[in-house]
């Protein structure tokens, strides 16, 4: 397979870690892969950085950018040469958050053929359970009920790291990334148990990725509310009489008003 043979220098690199953490640290397989999940997570800790940045930026400038699209929705050609002109302009990629997902496949192909040649390359492998609850991580998720339930958690977690992951993205196309997972179901049913939980894992750790970054995004502040000629100044009491203010009478020589006279209007004859 084409696939394969590219990625055999990849696989005998996570098949030697796989190795180190089992006999040289003692874990058992099923937390040896999950130890591996979490060196490629550190290892693409820069790329999280560069998405974090991105989304700052894209946050800050989604004002402008709505309203190029609304200027230009009836060109779509023009509609994005002024979007990548601005993205350029402000130093924006739109692509960066998609790097963490696009680095980690050859890792999840090849721990996939890692997992699917486990034992002939270990002929010795024991200890392929996981908290006793899963019998085996080299067989099919499908072979046994804990797969299902890690399935379900895969899912789950699929689910919230989108959510967290995507809050740029436009609502339908955030939409459509949160209901993805439920379809990857049918694939992922006959991936190796080992490499579902190797997935959740990665899941687990983007939903605490996204935590932090909710907090390091800056939230962007309401508009004031207009004010109106009845609207008070903030801090001060309301004006009497509903706002309408009543002009002072100049005074008269005692210091009183000033009377106005009305000239009488003489009878006709």
């Amino acid at each position: 397979m084409i696939v394969a043979g590219i990625l055999t220098p990849l696989e005998d690199i996570l098949r030697n870690i796989l190795e180190f953490f089992h006999n040289q640290i003692g874990l058992p397989w099923a937390w040896s892969i999950i130890a591996v999940t979490v060196c490629v997570r550190i290892l693409l800790v820069p790329l999280a950085v560069k998405q974090i940045h991105s989304m700052q930026r894209l946050q800050a400038h989604a004002p402008e950018m709505k309203e190029i699209q609304r200027k230009f929705k009836g060109d779509k050609q023009r509609m994005n040469e002024e979007l990548m002109k601005f993205y350029k302009e402000n130093q924006i990629n739109p692509a960066a958050s998609c790097l963490p997902m696009v680095a980690q496949i050859p890792v999840f192909i090849a721990l996939y053929f890692v997992l699917r040649n486990f034992t002939k390359h270990v002929p010795d492998a024991t200890s392929l359970d996981w908290l006793r609850f899963v019998p085996d991580i080299t067989k099919n998720a499908s072979s046994h009920w804990s797969g299902y339930l890690l399935i379900t958690i895969y899912v789950i977690s699929q689910v919230s790291s989108t959510y967290f992951m995507s809050t740029t993205m436009q609502q339908s196309q955030r939409i459509m990334m949160m209901v993805l997972p439920v379809f990857f179901v049918a694939f992922i049913i006959n991936f190796p148990t080992g490499l579902v939980l190797y997935w959740v894992t990665t899941n687990l750790w983007t939903v605490g990725q996204g935590l932090i970054t909710r907090r390091l995004v800056p939230k962007k502040p309401p508009a004031p509310p207009k004010r109106s000629s009845r609207t008070p100044p903030s801090g001060g009491p309301p004006p009497p009489d509903g706002g309408k203010t009543e002009r002072p009478r100049p005074a008269g020589p005692g210091g009183g008003p000033t009377r106005v006279k009305r000239k009488k209007k003489k009878a006709k004859r």
